[in-house]
């Protein structure tokens, strides 16, 4: 079977590591400069980063409605951190652009400022579980506060969602990109493939 290839919205944030998690689970990863670049593309990963900026900078540079358009005709997406604001539909409080895809409301900065970030066990349903927990980094995470009757949460963390689905988007309040366990990007390949069978 061919290989998907994924693209990192290469703007800002961890996009190596996406990369590098990317080719331990099989997939081709390509760093996504250029709106015309999306189509070469079965899926999209939105890095963290700072949310704000990378909204002007999706406007700056061509990006938001392009992948609001891909996102709505089928195209598989996974936003981490500021990620997951971006696809998010509401924010609990700031201004700011978003793709407004996703049924959830988020709330930016939940856990906290940068010097907060930490690392906490979480069981995540629907990756290959043998007994482990899934060790996920916050690093000035935001959470979901609110999701629609369509979303799916897949973990919590102290009673706040922090991973979810909905259709062929998906979000963690995590950095997964920045661990060595690639079980989430592998939930991710199954929906591109699933989604590319269809």
């Amino acid at each position: 079977m061919k290989k998907p290839t994924i693209g990192v919205l290469a703007l800002q944030g961890a996009v190596r590591e996406h990369l590098q998690m990317l080719e331990r689970t099989g997939a081709r990863g390509v760093a996504l400069r250029y709106p015309a670049e999306l189509h070469l593309c079965s899926a999209l990963i939105i890095p963290g980063g700072e949310s704000t900026t990378i909204g002007k900078l999706m406007i700056a540079c061509g990006f938001l409605g392009e992948v609001r358009e891909l996102v709505r005709e089928g195209m598989p997406v996974y936003g981490t951190c500021a990620g997951l604001i971006m696809l998010a539909s509401r924010l609990v409080d700031g201004d700011q652009p978003l793709l407004g895809l996703m049924d959830i409301t988020a709330r930016r900065n939940a856990y906290g400022r940068q010097v907060d970030s930490f690392e906490a066990d979480l069981r995540i349903e629907g990756i290959e579980d043998d007994g482990r927990p899934f060790r996920a980094v916050f690093i000035r995470a935001p959470w979901i506060e609110e999701v629609g009757p369509a979303v799916k949460v897949l973990g919590e963390y102290r009673g706040r969602a922090v991973i979810a689905r909905e259709d062929g988007m998906l979000v963690s309040a995590f950095h997964p990109e920045l661990t060595r366990d690639d079980r989430i990007h592998r939930y991710f390949l199954r929906m591109v493939e699933g989604a590319e069978g269809q």
